[in-house]
């Protein structure tokens, strides 16, 4: 049975990853590859060359003894979980092995052992499903570049050249497989439907149903209004969707649709209903009576509970747990239901009858915030990822009689402990409204003496959160520079209830940013941190609250880095990928109203450039879809224009972060050279 996960659902503006930061007083220049090029010979060769898909606007020349100083930090390798062999007690998990850029598709056959690869190229894989009859083929999802303009390929085997499915001309996602036949459903977002005379057409889902094998022989089921949409459980006698339609992160709504004519009724809200909240359905019942789904529309949090669908009825299903449920998985025989929670930003697993929803006893978990879990089809074993401090995703199997057994050992470089990497720590200040805040605090280890330097890491969405796990790279900022990290969860966070969820909604937004305000203040009152030297960084809509710190905050911090990050919210709406642009007004405001514009015009980092005094070091992809290029360098021109130092690094081949390992290597280590002359100076 497919695992339920929230996030599938969200439309989010998150980055891919969050970095780190720091600025130089170096000369600007006009835009150029790589600026290193013009160093004398006798220096080049001592450098790190970028590569060719890099823009460098100036970041000095990184040093080769920077790299090998920092060795394997940039190097922790671990396994995501992507789908059990419908037959066989085997996995489909991904990787990035030994030298490659991206993360690829593997097949486990059995705990421990070797991995055999399936895909290879440029472009990491995304998503995959076997087949699900007997798993004689593969489909999968890819992107290129970063686009996020995803295609279904089909592979037939180990060696075999993947076969495109679907239309580069449009955006797909696998929705799921009918239980009776290997009848795949799918979504399709055409880019650009434009009406005449120019004006934009109203965002269409298209949803499909294709044997993979006969791709041809595709059959549209229907089309729906909008970008948000998703199928959230399939019936088991194949006759009816449940379908989901993401509104905001606070409100979504459940259809009911016929397979076979495409017509579809509104499930919850029920009609007449006065309800906002959100509902994601997950699982048919075994008899096709009823509706397992998720919603929090009974309180703050999102929690469990069925709809019988011949009367409406809605029954709430008590966990006894007030947290999100960010997931949930259920045996092919419906009778054990594992929930996943988010508790205060650590995953955690329970357990239950799923008729009865009884709590069934949990056994021993290895430690660690749980990523993603799946039960099989045949044995009810479940599936499950963990990562934590000490190491990143490495994944695990419980089995009917709860004995629980390693699959992948995950990979730490040569010559680091990573046994002496800190926990995260949880930390609770007051805002300026006497809301609370809290968030995760990464220290140092003792051998840092006196009051140590910060950064501030703010995390997308801006529905995103800060979780616990394993912060990778990073480590080498706190173990071998001395520097602690803070991972705010401003109002607007997910995990926290629907109400604090809204708190930065509209004209709130600024709100959020006086979060980080009462942050800077709390710094000032501990005695191990140094308030005078503060890094703030942070992608997408962290990229946003950075540059907003930066305007609102000047003379508090010593350095910002943007990742991906908005610059003016107008120019951002009027140009982010079509199937976005309405979903994202929900949660920013409507532009095309004159007192939304004005505001946001208002509170825009570009429209508040000139009070941006600390150095500025901006990161983007030229390919990103969600915040397009345009934002980082309007923002980067109009910085440079008034003096304040700005380094500026753009990859060609990359969209909403950087995927590539290659590209993350550099600016690993123009982020360790931005901080030597700035928060370490």
């Amino acid at each position: 049975m497919n695992m339920f996960n929230l996030s599938r659902l969200h439309v989010a503006c998150t980055a891919s990853a969050w970095l780190l930061f720091a600025a130089t007083a170096t000369a600007q220049t006009a835009p150029t590859k790589a600026d290193e090029t013009t160093q004398p010979a006798q220096v080049a060769a001592a450098v790190l060359a970028p590569n060719a898909n890099l823009l460098v606007q100036g970041i000095p020349a990184v040093p080769q003894s920077l790299a090998d100083k920092v060795g394997g930090y940039n190097d922790f390798r671990g396994h995501g979980f992507v789908a059990w062999h419908p037959t066989r007690r085997e996995m489909l998990v991904t990787h990035r092995k030994a030298g490659a850029n991206t993360a690829q598709l593997y097949r486990v056959d059995k705990p421990m052992a070797a991995l055999e690869q399936l895909t290879d190229a440029a472009d990491p894989v995304s998503n995959a499903s076997y087949e699900p009859r007997n798993g004689r083929y593969i489909v999968f999802a890819r992107a290129t570049g970063g686009n996020e303009v995803a295609q279904l390929y089909r592979l037939d085997g180990q060696g075999k050249e993947p076969v495109l499915l679907t239309n580069p001309d449009q955006r797909h996602a696998m929705a799921g497989w009918l239980h009776k036949s290997s009848q795949l459903l799918m979504t399709s977002v055409p880019l650009d439907r434009t009406a005449q005379g120019g004006s934009r057409a109203q965002v269409l889902t298209q949803l499909w149903l294709m044997d993979p094998e006969q791709p041809a022989k595709k059959r549209q089921i229907a089309e729906l209004p909008g970008g948000g949409w998703g199928v959230g459980a399939v019936s088991w006698d194949d006759k009816q969707l449940a379908l989901s339609e993401y509104v905001s992160a606070n409100e979504s709504r459940i259809w009911l649709m016929d397979l076979a004519t495409g017509e579809k009724r509104q499930l919850l809200p029920a009609a007449g209903e006065q309800v906002r909240a959100s509902h994601f359905p997950a699982v048919f019942a075994r008899d096709n009576k009823s509706l397992l789904l998720l919603s929090n529309r009974f309180g703050e949090f999102v929690e469990p509970a069925r709809l019988t669908l011949a009367n409406g009825k809605l029954e709430r299903l008590e966990t006894q747990i007030p947290w999100d449920v960010s997931g949930l998985t259920q045996t092919e025989d419906g009778k054990r239901l594992a929930l996943q929670f988010n508790i205060d930003g650590r995953d955690e697993l329970r357990f239950y009858d799923a008729r009865s929803f009884k709590p069934l006893p949990a056994p021993q978990m290895p430690p660690g915030s749980i990523g993603s879990a799946q039960y099989d089809r045949t044995r009810n074993e479940l599936a499950f990822s963990v990562n934590g401090a000490q190491g990143p995703s490495q994944l695990y199997t419980l089995d009917a009689k709860g004995a629980v057994q390693n699959w992948t050992q995950a990979y730490t470089p040569p010559g680091i402990d990573n046994r002496q990497f800190t926990e995260q720590q949880v930390v609770r200040w007051k805002s300026f409204d006497g809301q609370q805040i809290s968030g995760l605090l990464s220290l140092p280890p003792a051998k840092f003496t006196g009051k140590r330097p910060v950064v501030i890491s703010i995390h997308g969405g801006p529905e995103g959160q800060a979780t616990v796990g394993f912060l990778g790279r990073n480590n080498y900022y706190l173990q071998e520079l001395g520097v602690a990290f803070v991972q705010p969860n401003v109002r607007g966070s997910a995990g926290f209830g629907k109400t604090f969820l809204d708190l930065d909604n509209g004209f709130k937004r600024e709100d959020s940013v006086k979060d980080i305000g009462a942050l800077l203040d709390w710094i000032a009152t501990q005695p191990n941190l140094d308030a005078s030297r503060v890094l703030v960084t942070g992608g997408s809509y962290g990229g946003y609250m950075t540059l907003a710190v930066a305007t609102n905050y000047p003379e508090r911090i010593v350095g910002a880095l943007d990742v991906v990050g908005i610059s003016h919210f107008v120019t951002f709406l009027n140009n982010t990928e079509s199937y976005r642009r309405d979903l994202r007004r929900v949660e920013y405001g409507d532009e095309r109203d004159p007192a939304m514009k004005a505001f946001l015009e208002q509170i825009s980092p570009l429209s508040n450039s000139a009070k941006i005094k600390a150095p500025l070091f901006v990161v983007q992809g030229k390919n990103d879809p969600r915040v397009p290029y345009t934002e980082a360098e309007q923002i980067v021109a109009k910085v440079r224009e008034q003096g304040t130092p700005v380094w500026y690094l753009r990859a060609d081949n990359e969209g909403h972060g950087f995927a590539r390992k290659e590209n993350q290597d550099y600016l690993f280590y123009a982020t360790i050279m931005f901080m030597q002359q700035t928060l370490l100076k």
